[in-house]
C-alpha cells in the first residue's frame, strides 16, 4: 500500500454503522411491562398518521432482535445506534416509580450480544418516546422542575446497568423536533399547537421554547451526573445530537445571506450555542425576547460544555429567503428552487429532503470551526420516492439512496482529509426501514428493505454500497504487513 493511498483513507478508528430508535423498531408495546409512551396513542388517533397506522408492531425487533443483530454481523458494522424505550424501563417514569427488571434484561442482552459480534453499542438515551404518565401528570418537557429530575433518574439507572458495557451516550435526540414538531407545529406527540383544528390546547408561541429550556437542561444535568458518579469508572463518552440541515443563501443578496445565518441560529444555535458556547444566540433573543427562558448563572455553569462531542443529524440543504412569518424557520423563507428555476437536487419521498452533498461538506466546516469539537454523524439518509409502492425486486435497486450516499460519502471523506475537520463517526439513516413517525410506514428510510407483511429483511443495494465503501476506506492498519 502505498502512503497516498493510506493517506486517502479515514482513520482505522473512524466508527460506522447504521441508526434506529426503539419506538420506529420494536412493537411488543404491551410486552413485559412495558408501560405506554407519548406515541402510543398519539399515533392511534385518526388523522395523526399518513396511513393510519401504529407503531404497536414496527419491524417487531422487540421479538426479532437476534435476527437484528446476525444481519449487523453480515453488514461488518463497527457500530450499531439504538435508543432505549424509557417506559420499557421506567413504565411510569418518575423518580420514584419502580424499574421494570425485563425492561433492564432486554437492553442488557441485546448489548452483551452486540459486543459478542464485535459491535460498538452507541445508545440514546431519549428518542422522542416520553412516558405518558409523565405527561398526564405534569405535563412532561412543559415542567422543567418536575422533568429534569425524573430524567436524571432515568439517565441514572442506565448509566448503573449498562455503563459497564456502554461507552457512547447520547443524551437526547433531536431537541428541534421535540420541541417544534411536538409543541409548535403539533405534528409529533403529545401533537400539542395554537391549531384547534390540530389539539384542543397548547401555545405555538411560547410553549416549544419551553420545552427546549427543559430538553437542555435535563440533558445537562444528567452530563453533570455522569461525568461526577460513572466516568471515572466506566470511561464512557456522553452528548447530545442536534439536527440541522445546511442554510444557503438563495443568492448574494446581503438580506439572504443573513437569513441563511437566521436559519442556522434557530435550526441548530439554539441547542448548540448554549450548550457549547454557554448562552442563546442573539438572534433568537432578539426574535422571542420575554418568550425565551432564561437559565439561571447556576444552570448555565452545568449547561455550558455539557457535552463531550458534537452529536450531528442531517439530511438537506434548504436555499433561505429574508421573509415569511415562520418562527420556527427563524422567519425565513426554505426553498429547494434556484433563482434560474432549476431544483437544487433530486427530490425524496418526503417534501423536506431533496439530495445536495455539497451542502454536508458546508455544514461539516460550520460546525467544525463554530463549535470545536469532534463530530459524530449520528443519522443521515434518503427516502426514495414512492419506495413503498414498488414491489420488493425495485425497491432494493434504491438507485437515488444509493446516489445520495455516494455523494455524501465522498463530502465526508473531502471534510475529513482536505479541510481537516474533525469527524469521527458516521451512522447512516436507517439500518430498517420502520415506523416513520407521523407518516406511518408510508416513507422509507431503510438500507434493508422490511415486508410488513412477513417482517422479512432484504438488504437494498444502498446498504451493500455503504459496506463496500467502508470497507474500501477506512484504514486497516495493515500497513505494516504490506
Amino acid at each position: 500500500m502505498t502512503s497516498t493511498e493510506v493517506a486517502n483513507k479515514l482513520p482505522k478508528d473512524f466508527i460506522w454503522g447504521f441508526a434506529t430508535a426503539s419506538f420506529q423498531i420494536e412493537g411488543s408495546a404491551n410486552v413485559d411491562g412495558r408501560g405506554k409512551s407519548i406515541w402510543d396513542d398519539f399515533s392511534k388517533q385518526p388523522g395523526k398518521t399518513m396511513d393510519g397506522r401504529d407503531g404497536d408492531v414496527a419491524t417487531d425487533s422487540y421479538r426479532l432482535w437476534k435476527e437484528d443483530i446476525a444481519l449487523l454481523a453480515q453488514y461488518g458494522v463497527k457500530s450499531y445506534r439504538f435508543s432505549l424505550s424509557w417506559s420499557r424501563i421506567i413504565p411510569l417514569g418518575g423518580r420514584n416509580d419502580p424499574v421494570n427488571p425485563r425492561g433492564i434484561a432486554f437492553y442488557s442482552n441485546f448489548i452483551n450480544a452486540l459486543l459478542e459480534h464485535g459491535i460498538i453499542p452507541f445508545v440514546t438515551l431519549y428518542h422522542w418516546d416520553l412516558p405518558q404518565a409523565l405527561h398526564d401528570k405534569y405535563g412532561g418537557w412543559l415542567n422543567k422542575d418536575e422533568i429534569v429530575q425524573d430524567y436524571i433518574r432515568y439517565a441514572k439507572v442506565c448509566f448503573q446497568a449498562f455503563g459497564d458495557r456502554v461507552k457512547h451516550w447520547l443524551t437526547m435526540n433531536e431537541p428541534w423536533c421535540i420541541s417544534i414538531l411536538g409543541y409548535g407545529r403539533g405534528v409529533f406527540a403529545p401533537g400539542r399547537s395554537s391549531d384547534r383544528g390540530r389539539s384542543p390546547e397548547g401555545n405555538s408561541s411560547t410553549e416549544p421554547w419551553i420545552v427546549g429550556h427543559s430538553v437542555i437542561l435535563s440533558h445537562a444535568y444528567a452530563v453533570k451526573l455522569y461525568r461526577e458518579e460513572f466516568k471515572a469508572a466506566q470511561g464512557g463518552q456522553v452528548g447530545i445530537t442536534l439536527n440541522g440541515d445546511w442554510a444557503m443563501p438563495y443568492n448574494d443578496s446581503p438580506q439572504n445571506v443573513e437569513a441563511a445565518q437566521h436559519a442556522l441560529d434557530v435550526a441548530i444555535g439554539w441547542f448548540a450555542d448554549p450548550i457549547y458556547l454557554g448562552h442563546y444566540p442573539g438572534y433568537m433573543k432578539q426574535m422571542l425576547r420575554e418568550r425565551l427562558p432564561e437559565f439561571t448563572p447556576e444552570e448555565l455553569k452545568v449547561v455550558k460544555g455539557s457535552s463531550d462531542f458534537y452529536g450531528m443529524n442531517t439530511y438537506t440543504t434548504n436555499l433561505c429567503r429574508d421573509g415569511g412569518d415562520d418562527e420556527f424557520q427563524g422567519l425565513v423563507e426554505y426553498t429547494f428552487i434556484r433563482p434560474d428555476g432549476t431544483q437544487l437536487g433530486t427530490q425524496a419521498h418526503c417534501a423536506w429532503l431533496q439530495d445536495y452533498p455539497q451542502g454536508f461538506r458546508h455544514l461539516l466546516n460550520y460546525i467544525w470551526k463554530r463549535y470545536k469539537l469532534p463530530i459524530y454523524v449520528t443519522e443521515n439518509g434518503f427516502a426514495v420516492k414512492d419506495e413503498h409502492s414498488k414491489p420488493i425486486e425495485e425497491a432494493l435497486q434504491d438507485d437515488d439512496r444509493v446516489n445520495y450516499f455516494k455523494g455524501i460519502t465522498a463530502s465526508l471523506k473531502a471534510a475529513v482529509l482536505e479541510d481537516g475537520v474533525d469527524v469521527r463517526a458516521y451512522f447512516p439513516w436507517s439500518f430498517l426501514d420502520n415506523f416513520e413517525w407521523a407518516d406511518g410506514y408510508v416513507t422509507r428510510f431503510g438500507v434493508t428493505y422490511v415486508d410488513y407483511e412477513t417482517q422479512q429483511r432484504y438488504p437494498k443495494e444502498s446498504a451493500k454500497f455503504l459496506v463496500k465503501w467502508f470497507g474500501d476506506n477506512i484504514d486497516a492498519d495493515d500497513r505494516k504487513s504490506q
